[in-house]
């Protein structure tokens, strides 16, 4: 029997009048933004139902990319071990689970010491032998569709574990404590919680982070194990809703940073890690536009602050100054600003330190003694690949762990020798059925409309020839200065074995170019991200990709990319895949009672401002929805419970673009998850292939491409 497909669902028009700087606007659809009456509850349902009776022609289609998919994760996966002061620790996720499981193993530095103490010898004997799990998220799942660690950080003392977790995808978390000797959780509670935590250095207290209720982390706390959590003490309150608060430990243990950050201005606090009921202490009060971070470390000369700010330095230099008195007054230089590339970061180790530079090629690590030996760089291996730091948590080492990987080779584990900068392989994550060799990754450029060279990175199978005859999957984001490193992920490496260029373009506004890369990309200058992924499509289908295949994705702000380039060029796309799209942009940052508008005005504007609000309105997709006729297929997401992006914004999208275009609207579809989910899609690892699959499938069908390609390496391959 053939199942029919249903009807579009057509959402009432409900006029508003919105009147603004001597213009009004009409909006149909802003009822949709009430999601607790039934009215909408029940058109987010129909359009689900019609997004999935429009795909089920794909379900064959889904089930074998999942498959090809789920083929290349390996059965069970491990990272790579760090260790503390007692214990070695890992991430192990055993066969069929969606969750990786946290781990430790008992490590002496002697296996037969002649001294220990009463409570080393306990440990010894208790953990000499199998491994112990600490947390196991599959268990925190059951009965759950979804499932996500925000805080998981073991105390100094290694025996109480904090972790928190989120069960429904609006990043509320639940904060709790476990006793890692007998693997049971604490009394100690705490409802709601953020991203962030820090340890005292008697593992006697933790420092929290607490939401508002428009999600923005506004208060730092103190918890006092065993303690009532009513009576926990607000260890610090930012009361300009611009700012964000964010809290964690320093490597040495002895202080916690708490940092105040808008987009574009920060200001640090810092507590005594050993006296964590005293008052937290200023590093610099903020200044408009003048941002910056701290680390500390031990020195010969006492201990200090190293400084990372752009105060008179655009893309950042390195300061020192006193732990005690930390402010600007004391600032010295220590490594100047390179014009040449964004300094993120510093870390440091015991003699050493390690600054986290971004050029607009690749990642940067430069080692610097901090004893008069010389300093060097680390950069990544894989061609066009990424470099990090990762499970670092001795001060006191002669070693550091990093890891590399890029689109095309997975992710690897070194240590490294401070003093020689020697790389020893420690651990690789094994893919199965996949050969690296079989895929090459390239950086080009092409020019913008103001002269600016935009990178793409593409990447494709070897044999995929870029003669302008192969299809293109574009992504993008260019917001906030981030940046989307180039991350081997297996759905990715199945989408290229149909045949697919994928072309990550690295526009302005995101980070990929350093501070001025964002700064040419925000605010007045918004329009130039748009511009920039146009430009590269245009530059990709002058005989690189196929003009008339190219489907373009993107999330989130990402989204928004998607919303604008659909609007002011539809006819470049076969497809557009706009995911939690932020399309309802000055309806969006007018409402300062949503969930981060406030803090986001310095990234997009303030519409309340006459010049603000006519560049808002110059690119807002919900407010320039395009002629009828000549628009590409669409897919949109998004989520009931998403904080970060309203559901309603694609839900408004969509229905203004349909009624705009009766004769398209059956080509519009809205993949609306109305029941647990997140910003970034389902939680657990196969979940996440399924939903990818689903998006490939779409974006297969869209470059005529939705059969099964031969398997690699067989005889029709």
């Amino acid at each position: 029997m053939t199942e029919t497909v249903p009807g579009v669902p057509t959402a009432d028009r409900r006029p508003s009048r919105l009147e603004l700087h001597g213009s009004t606007r009409v909006d149909d659809y802003a009822w949709l933004r009430n999601v607790d009456d039934e009215d909408v509850l029940e058109h987010l349902r129909a359009e689900r139902a019609f997004y999935d009776a429009a795909t089920a022609h794909l379900g064959p289609l889904v089930r074998t990319l999942t498959d090809e998919m789920s083929r290349r994760v390996p059965p069970s996966e491990m990272s790579v071990r760090w260790r503390r002061d007692t214990f070695s620790y890992y991430m192990r996720t055993p066969a069929g689970s969606e969750y990786a499981q946290l781990v430790r193993s008992f490590e002496h530095p002697d296996p037969h010491p002649a001294t220990k103490s009463v409570a080393d010898d306990s440990l010894y004997e208790r953990f000499s032998s199998p491994d112990q799990i600490l947390l196991d998220p599959a268990t925190l799942a059951e009965g759950s569709a979804y499932v996500e660690l925000g805080v998981s950080l073991v105390s100094p003392d290694e025996r109480v574990l904090a972790y928190s977790v989120d069960r429904t995808g609006d990043e509320v978390y639940e904060l709790c404590f476990r006793d890692l000797e007998s693997g049971a959780d604490l009394p100690d509670l705490l409802p709601r919680t953020y991203y962030g935590g820090a340890w005292s250095a008697d593992s006697s207290t933790f420092f929290y982070t607490v939401h508002d209720e428009k999600y923005r982390p506004f208060q730092v706390r103190r918890h006092r194990l065993g303690s009532s959590p009513d009576t926990d003490v607000v260890v610090l309150e930012e009361p300009d809703e611009r700012f964000e608060l964010s809290v964690r430990t320093c490597r040495s243990g002895d202080v916690v940073v708490i940092s105040a950050e808008s987009r574009d201005t920060s200001e640090v606090w810092l507590v005594d890690a050993h006296e964590p009921d005293s008052d937290p202490w200023l590093v610099e009060p903020r200044r408009s536009g003048v941002e910056y971070s701290c680390e500390h470390a031990r020195t010969d000369d006492g201990d200090v602050l190293y400084v990372v700010t752009n105060d008179q330095a655009v893309e950042f230099r390195l300061m020192v100054a006193p732990l005690k008195e930390p402010g600007r007054a004391n600032w010295r230089e220590v490594v100047p600003e390179d014009p040449s590339r964004r300094l993120h970061s510093v870390d440091a180790f015991d003699g050493w330190l390690v600054l986290t530079y971004r050029a607009l090629s690749s990642v940067v690590l430069q080692v610097i003694s901090l004893n008069g030996g010389p300093s060097y760089d680390l950069t990544p291996a894989p061609d066009q690949g990424t470099i990090r730091l990762e499970h670092n948590e001795l001060y006191a080492t002669s070693e550091i762990t990093i890891a590399q990987e890029s689109y095309t080779e997975p992710v690897a584990w070194y240590s490294v020798d401070l003093a020689t900068g020697e790389r020893r392989l420690l651990h690789r994550h094994d893919v199965p059925t996949y050969d690296a060799q079989r895929y090459v990754c390239e950086r080009r450029t092409f020019l913008a409309d103001d002269g600016v060279e935009v990178p793409v990175t593409l990447v494709r199978r070897r044999d995929v020839p870029l003669d302008g005859t192969a299809p293109c999957l574009m992504y993008g984001y260019g917001a906030y200065e981030a940046i989307d490193e180039p991350e081997f992920h297996a759905a990715l490496s199945v989408l290229l074995d149909h045949g697919v260029v994928y072309a990550h373009a690295h526009v302005r506004g995101g980070g990929e170019g350093g501070r001025g890369w964002w700064l040419g990309g925000r605010m007045a200058t918004k329009q130039n991200t748009f511009g920039d992924h146009i430009a590269v499509a245009r530059g990709l289908g002058q005989g690189v990709v196929d003009a008339s295949r190219i489907v373009t994705r993107g999330l989130s702000a990402g989204g928004l990319l998607q919303g604008a380039v659909f609007t002011q060029e539809p006819g470049l796309w076969a497809g557009v895949v706009a995911e939690v799209p932020f399309v309802d942009v000055v309806n969006t940052m007018l409402d300062s009672s949503i969930p981060l508008t406030v803090n986001e005005w310095e990234e997009w504007g303030d519409p309340r401002k006459a010049e603000e609000y006519a560049w808002l309105m110059g690119y807002s997709p919900y407010d320039n929805i395009p002629a009828a006729g000549g628009r590409p297929p669409l897919l949109a997401t998004g989520a009931l419970h998403d904080p970060r992006v309203m559901v309603w914004e694609p839900a408004k999208w969509v229905a203004a673009l349909r009624a705009s275009d009766p004769a398209w609207a059956g080509e519009c579809l809205f993949r609306c998850e109305t029941g647990a989910g997140a910003h970034v899609g389902p939680s657990g690892r196969f979940a996440h292939l399924r939903y990818e699959a689903e998006i490939y499938a779409w974006v297969l069908d869209r470059l005529g491409l939705a059969v099964s390609p031969p398997v690699p390496g067989s005889a029709a391959g």
